[in-house]
This record gives structure tokens, sequence and C-alpha cells, in this order.
């Protein structure tokens, strides 16, 4: 007798209950799934938008310094070409008659989309042809939002309305970076040295 009463007191689960365990565990997994993609998202777009700053801000840390030390500079040709003369830069150092030159291109990446800031610095490149180092600046640089050219009419409002070969020239160099979508731009202006 015991026995029978033990068996007509239990109880299992309803298929009622056990729907709704199992569509309440699928909105737990849904809304942890979620929230990790969304971790994981927000880290790839923050990764990319840093590695857009880091190139930009190498490509201006560079261009800027050879600025400074130029007393000739010779922006740019037609943005449409696949190899970019972006700038020129020439100067004597410090008493010396050998010319220095520095050559920024912009060339074509195997995306074809962007391209990389190249530097090719020369010592006496009428002797020399070859540079005496390449350096690859930065990456994921989009042509179309970046240029170089001078203020020349020293009104300082960072129009393009000149050569750099007048004085106070003060060369405006605006690069910007688009890795994986997210992007940045920076503006340099820098006097060159008194020629």
């Amino acid at each position: 007798m015991n026995m029978k009463k033990l068996k007509k007191d239990q109880r299992g689960i309803t298929l009622i209950e056990l729907v709704i365990a199992i569509a309440l565990t699928g909105v737990i997994t849904a809304a942890i799934t979620m929230s990790i993609f969304q971790v994981f998202n927000m880290n790839t777009r923050t990764s990319n938008h840093m590695a857009a700053v880091s190139h930009v801000q190498q490509a201006g840390k560079l261009v800027r310094e050879d600025i400074m030390k130029a007393q000739n500079v010779d922006t740019g040709d037609d943005p449409g070409t696949p190899e970019l003369e972006l700038l020129t830069l020439t100067w004597k150092e410090g008493g010396t008659e050998i010319p220095h030159e520095v050559i920024y291109t912009l060339e074509d990446m195997s995306s074809g989309e962007f391209k990389i800031l190249w530097r090719y610095y020369y010592i006496n490149p009428d002797i020399n042809p070859d540079p005496v180092s390449t350096t690859k600046v930065a990456e994921y640089i989009d042509p179309d939002q970046t240029s170089c050219c001078c203020d020349c009419d020293g009104d300082g409002d960072g129009d393009c309305d000149g050569d750099c070969n007048c004085d106070d020239a003060v060369v405006i160099f605006r690069v910007t970076a688009n890795v994986g979508g997210q992007s940045e731009t920076r503006v340099y202006e820098v006097m060159p040295r008194a020629g």
C-alpha cells in the first residue's frame, strides 16, 4: 500500500512547463549570444579606428619633420595616376652643398581601393639615383581625401592658393586613412625652413 500511495502522489513536469523552460533557455542563450557579438563587433570597430588613427599620425609625423627641414617644396601631381608623387622636398644639410631629397608617393595596395604612402630618401640624387632609404609610412590611405598644397597669401585661412616658393609659405598636408570602414582624417599645417 505504501508503494501505491507513493506512485499516486508523484508528479512529473507537464508539456507546457517543458515548453516554457525551453523557451526561456532560448531567450537567455540568444541574449548572451547577442551580447558577445556586440562586444566583438565593438572591439573590431575600435581596433580598426585605432589603426586608422595610427596611420594618419605616422604619416603626419614623418611628413611634418621633413617639411620643417625643407628649403624647396613641390606639391603633388594629378591624383588620378596609379603612382602619385604627392610631395617632393629638397634641402642642403648644415653648411654642406650636398643636396638631400625626399619624395612621398601614394602607390596602390593589393586591394586597389586604398593606397600606401611611401617615403624615398635620396642623398645627392644627381650622382646617386638610388634612394638611401625607402620607408612604408602608412597604409589604407584614401587618395581622394589626401592632398598636399601651400597657402601663400599669408591670410592663415588654410586655403591652397599658391606654390610653395613664396615667403611665409605654409604647407597643408591633409591625410585620411580608412581601415575596415573606420576613417580618420588629420590636417597638418607646417612652415618649411627658409630657403
